[in-house]
């Protein structure tokens, strides 16, 4: 299976793998169906620009990177109702956060990888949601690569799970990190690290972040973390850049936005080419990487052409010069 802009479906190809959900968290199309062109039209309506599918290119791409569907739409679903029971000041579901929490902490340290469902592939109005759980793996894959124990991580992704919380009150670019410390902080069960996450997660070490303009030590990791997942997650998906280029991006801002160590974290526990991506090595051979091994930047590939495998970690000299856009590859 491999993830595809909805503009590259082809009905006589390819296949659903993953469902396709409504802006209500119901199943539009399950996995195994293919998609009448009408249907498709719709989707696009609807704002959904990712599908993933089954194709023959893709044959034996598990994607066990993924979350899968369900776990990821369960964890979607809470969030959505916890942002309803703010709007409509009622008891603050902690009980059914932190169970969330757990699972995804769950999910994480039982994959060497993550490799994240585009909020993209979500009709639009169960994207802001999706975001802020993808952030909150993000984090936790952070965390672990920075060999947090438990008790941090469950903080830390409670504090990224609800970053964007103050949106619920203030949906301001500016105002939403100080409206949700306010929300936060006066929740006596949740750490007070948790609402500073939601608080911080827009600043920067050299003092041109927001709210507060905090420069370097001021600003605590957690919230720098929450920041670097953020920038990930936001170019991923709504910015469609490929996870290597927003590594690049990231690699740039090492002392001066982000604190290195972070970056470097994300950098280890995330592919930057992530199995499905059609992939051109030198030579101008064309392969499509099938499973992360040993080393995150260095995949497993198998060429179009030949079908010969490839770990790119034991071929040192083998360089990935580019990407093959869709309407490159014939099948």
């Amino acid at each position: 299976m491999r993830l595809i802009k909805i503009s590259d479906y082809d009905q006589l190809t390819m296949q659903l793998a993953k469902p396709i959900y409504d802006g209500k968290g119901r199943v539009l199309l399950a996995a195994g169906n293919t998609i009448h062109p009408k249907y498709l039209t719709k989707l696009k309506e609807l704002g959904i620009r990712y599908l993933i599918v089954e194709d023959q290119a893709s044959t034996g791409i598990t994607l066990e990177e993924m979350l899968e569907m369900p776990t990821w739409m369960g964890a979607i679903q809470v969030l959505q109702d916890t942002y309803e029971t703010i709007l409509k000041k009622q008891q603050f579901p902690l009980i059914h956060v932190q169970k969330v929490v757990g699972q995804l902490l769950y999910e994480v340290k039982r994959r060497r990888a993550i490799l994240l469902i585009p909020t993209t592939s979500l009709a639009e109005e169960m994207r802001p949601y999706g975001h802020a759980i993808n952030v909150t793996l993000l984090a936790l894959q952070i965390g672990k690569y920075l060999k947090y124990t438990d008790l941090q991580l469950r903080d830390l992704a409670l504090g990224c799970m609800l970053h964007d919380i103050g949106k619920v009150k203030d949906p301001s670019e500016f105002g939403h990190p100080t409206a949700g410390f306010e929300i936060l902080r006066h929740i006596r069960e949740l750490s007070l690290l948790s609402a500073h996450v939601a608080f911080q997660h827009h600043e920067t070490l050299d003092g041109k972040g927001f709210p507060r303009e905090l420069k370097g030590d001021s600003i605590l990791e957690f919230a720098q973390i929450c920041g670097v997942a953020n920038f990930y997650e936001n170019h991923i998906s709504k910015n469609n850049l490929p996870p290597h280029e927003v590594m690049e991006i990231l690699m740039t801002m090492y002392g001066t936005k982000y604190l290195e160590h972070v970056v470097e974290a994300l950098i280890k526990g995330i592919p930057g080419y992530p199995p499905g991506t059609m992939i051109r090595i030198q030579d101008n051979q064309e392969a499509i990487v099938i499973r992360i091994d040993d080393h995150m930047q260095r995949p497993v590939v198998r060429l179009l052409d030949t079908g010969q495998v490839l770990s790119l970690s034991s071929h040192p000299t083998v360089m990935i010069t580019g990407i093959v856009e869709s309407e490159e590859y014939q099948e």
